[in-house]
């Protein structure tokens, strides 16, 4: 797993990644928010609490995604070319 520096949320419930060695990306939570897990997520300023942890993001009810997850999801952005 990656470690995680950054986690900068940004509009439409994505989320600016930077890990420790340098990979970056913008990761989509929206495909997420259908689950009762996330629905908190949907407040926006309760989704701008967003803070990086050593191997992932989190919010402060403990949702949270690891950097796997994240990691995965931008570079299959990246190859389907959604970005």
């Amino acid at each position: 797993m990656k470690a995680i520096l950054n986690a900068i949320p940004c509009d439409d419930y994505k989320i600016k990644i930077l890990t420790k060695d340098g990979f970056s990306g913008i990761f989509d939570v929206k495909p997420y928010l259908r689950g009762s897990a996330f629905k908190e997520l949907k407040d926006k300023s309760y989704f701008d609490r967003v803070s990086p942890t050593k191997y992932g993001i989190q919010w402060p009810n403990e949702q949270d995604f690891s950097s796997d997850t994240i990691i995965y999801d931008i570079k299959q952005e990246i190859v389907h070319g959604i970005i």
